[in-house]
């Protein structure tokens, strides 16, 4: 068969879209495509249950009824696409879209690909829409949520208590001027294994990859790897998090919109330099973030993040928090600290090994005895400060300060390999 002159365009536009590197180091992105590109060479309109057996690797159970996946990558190939023509080939006239409603390899003007917006990739098309409502629904409930769960401390109810706090040294500094605050929430990335059919098997937890460009990075570095993991675009925050910043948002919420929740995995360089940071979490959440945390201090993470170690001293702080399988009295350990960023900024962290112990820390720096106590121990507002946490099941019974000292705020951000 001699091939048309619309089709030697469509496999000289596919050829080049392959050699732009678009298409990412993702196999099924890559697999959807060349057998896309076949149907059209054969002259075939494949169907739906088609592209999942014979492009996606799905068994004969696959149900389109009940799986998007198909949907999904169509949508993908068809943002990759619309990626291709807007750098690369975006002299090519017509170009290769994928035609609304079905799941060939077609070509179309410029002009109406650029006006489909189906066929251009701005939205889904119609059978998986739904997303977007339920995405809105998703939306509307945690909003829900967390004006319930902050309704008691409207900006307009100012109690004494709450207005010492927020004139202590701590941080009097970033609600006395207008720079942005970021609260970042030390999250942990996740992305899922998958089986010979390639669905979802069970999700990964990997302290090596904390956010999707590490898994990127990770995949680029073995191309073997696209074929047994998929990013998923998700995290989970452990629940401390939740209890540790029903206490914090109180004490800011006189600074209204300039505070922005971030999650640590989506964390830049750019917030640290140019708004106040206040970090909530564990200390195995911090990401990127641990290596400035932990420079000029006195403490550094153990062979776990279960564990602290004293320089100084060599003294261990080891959290025996799920060691011995039925105890329920356990000791866990928090820590606080503040330094000055770069830009005028100061930066806040409230941690934890495990959950207890950042819910205690949130709560010491949020209640005027407590807080006097390490503002007055260390009145240049660079210091840290650790506690022992007392625990029975899942309650915190007390806390006891075992360490405040001064931070050398200079060795924070220098260069300098002899820092602890």
């Amino acid at each position: 068969m001699t091939p048309t002159p619309d089709l030697d365009s469509l496999i000289r536009q596919a050829a080049a879209i392959r050699a732009s590197g678009v298409l990412g180091r993702s196999g099924l992105t890559q697999r959807l495509f060349d057998y896309l590109v076949e149907c059209a060479r054969q002259g075939k309109s494949p169907k739906e249950l088609d592209i999942a057996l014979d492009a996606l690797g799905r068994g004969p159970q696959f149900d389109v009824g009940q799986d998007a996946l198909v949907r999904v990558y169509i949508h993908k190939l068809r943002k990759k696409l619309d990626e291709f023509y807007a750098g690369a080939g975006k002299d090519e006239d017509p170009r290769i879209v994928i035609p609304r409603g079905e799941y060939r390899l077609g070509l179309a003007t410029r002009a109406a690909a650029e006006n489909d917006p189906v066929a251009s990739g701005e939205i889904p098309p119609g059978p998986i829409r739904w997303t977007k409502w339920l995405g809105l629904a998703l939306g509307a409930s945690l909003l829900a949520n967390l004006l319930l769960l902050f309704a008691p401390w409207n900006p307009s109810h100012k109690s004494d208590a709450l207005e010492d706090v927020r004139s202590s040294s701590l941080w009097a500094p970033l609600l006395d001027d207008a720079l942005p605050i970021y609260v970042i929430a030390g999250d942990y990335y996740i992305f899922g294994e998958l089986d010979e059919y390639q669905n979802v098997r069970r999700l990964i937890r990997d302290f090596n990859v904390n956010s999707q460009m590490d898994f990127e990075q990770a995949v680029q570095l073995d191309a073997s790897l696209a074929d047994k993991y998929q990013d998923l675009n998700l995290a989970y925050l452990p629940t401390s998090t939740a209890f540790a910043l029903r206490e914090l948002m109180p004490v800011l919420a006189v600074a209204g919109d300039r505070v922005h929740m971030v999650m640590a995995s989506d964390a830049t360089p750019d917030q640290l330099k140019n708004g106040h940071v206040i970090y909530v979490g564990y200390f195995s959440g911090m990401g990127t973030l641990r290596q400035i945390v932990f420079a000029g201090s006195r403490f550094s993470t153990g062979s776990t993040y279960d564990e602290l170690q004293d320089n100084q001293t060599g003294q261990r702080y080891l959290s025996n928090v799920g060691l011995e399988r039925g105890k329920l009295k356990y000791h866990d350990y928090g820590y606080v600290s503040s330094f000055p960023g770069t830009g005028g900024n100061q930066v806040i962290i409230v941690a934890g090994t495990r959950d207890l112990a950042v819910m205690r820390a949130a709560e010491l720096v949020t209640r005027k005895p407590s807080l006097t106590a390490i503002t007055d121990a260390q009145p240049t507002g660079s210091f840290e400060a650790l506690y022992e946490v007392y625990g029975f099941g899942s309650t915190d019974l007390d806390a006891r300060l075992l360490i405040s000292a001064p931070r050398d705020a200079d060795a924070i951000w220098r260069n300098d390999p002899t820092s602890p």
